[in-house]
């Protein structure tokens, strides 16, 4: 549970209070970049249905993906930081490329990615990640 003046774990430099928090309660995020934002932090405060409902039901792991399993990746994983790339804004599809910095099993590593996202009823969704580096 997050401290109330706690950083937000997106590293944005606000609160969690004042950043995801909104959007893992309910509101929904009203571009790609705060679902991405806030899909990272929910990976890191283990929120895996919020990763499970933000995710686009044509995304390859759609449906195979259990709670446990997201679970299991939050618990051994630490999430250290997370650098936006890139910001491609489109009105219904839009791209995120972002370096995730982790720690397993006492061990750093990061990755590149480019994510899409597609706005389905009002509501941005995970559709597809490309990892560009790591």
């Amino acid at each position: 549970m997050q401290e109330n003046n706690s950083l937000c774990p997106c590293h944005s430099r606000k609160t969690y209070f004042q950043c995801c928090k909104i959007f893992h309660d309910g509101k929904l995020p009203p571009t790609a970049l705060d679902l991405m934002r806030s899909r990272y932090s929910a990976y890191a405060l283990r929120l895996p249905q919020y990763i499970i409902d933000t995710t686009h039901p044509d995304h390859i792991d759609f449906g195979k993906k259990e709670t446990r399993e997201i679970e299991h990746f939050c618990n051994t994983t630490q999430f250290e930081n997370l650098v936006i790339v890139e910001f491609d804004a489109g009105e219904f599809v839009a791209t995120v490329t972002f370096t995730a910095h982790l720690r397993q099993n006492g061990k750093e590593f990061a990755f590149t990615e480019k994510s899409w996202f597609e706005k389905v009823d009002g509501q941005w969704l995970y559709k597809k990640g490309e990892i560009l580096h790591g």
